[in-house]
């Protein structure tokens, strides 16, 4: 059953996948060093999303400027549920949004061409005084996404959308605590 606002990701026992899609002059330091270095910017929010589809319309399959490089960031599911228990969802009181430390959006989830699916996907906002966390506690590896993601643009331009699913990252509904549950809006 598809819950309207669950968490479907890639994930295993001890970490879970979320991807960015950044400029090359930021993914490739990040890529080398195994973990988030300058130029990132650890002065800024930076938003995580457990929905390949998603990031892939958002970053318009790797083509937008400034996220020409599509990263998977495999972080630990303790960090994971540590984010989600300091979130506070982007619809909610505006004065309990201007302190959180992390960020809640639920968007619509995207089919791989782009359109709006009648489930919502999860964004997660990490404030500024969790970012050195995130990049250097639970971060265990980035993996450079790029030729994939090209690979599947290519094969849903020419129609071939059955080929391109079968390259999609795996996402399952990852199980949440019914208190983390209810803390995000989540029902699933």
């Amino acid at each position: 059953m598809q819950h309207l606002y669950g968490i479907r990701a890639d994930f295993d026992a001890d970490t879970i996948v979320v991807y960015q899609a950044y400029a090359p002059v930021v993914a490739g330091p990040a890529l080398a060093a195994g973990r988030f270095v300058a130029p990132f910017s650890f002065g800024r929010m930076t938003w995580i999303k457990p929905s390949f589809n998603w990031l892939m319309h958002r970053s318009n399959w790797a083509r937008k400027p400034g996220q020409e490089r599509v990263l998977a960031v495999r972080i630990t599911r303790a960090g994971w549920e540590e984010a989600l228990g300091r979130a506070v969802l982007t619809t909610g009181d505006p004065a309990l949004l201007e302190r959180a430390e992390v960020h809640v959006q639920w968007d619509p989830e995207r089919s791989p061409r782009g359109a709006a699916l009648n489930h919502y996907s999860i964004q997660v906002g990490v404030g500024r005084t969790l970012i050195r966390t995130f990049a250097e506690e639970w971060i265990t590896g980035i993996t450079d996404l790029t030729p994939q993601v090209r690979r599947i643009a290519g094969l849903l331009q020419q129609g071939r959308t059955a080929q391109a699913q079968r390259l999609l990252p795996p996402e399952r509904p990852y199980p949440l605590p019914r208190p983390l549950a209810a803390r995000i809006g989540a029902n699933g």
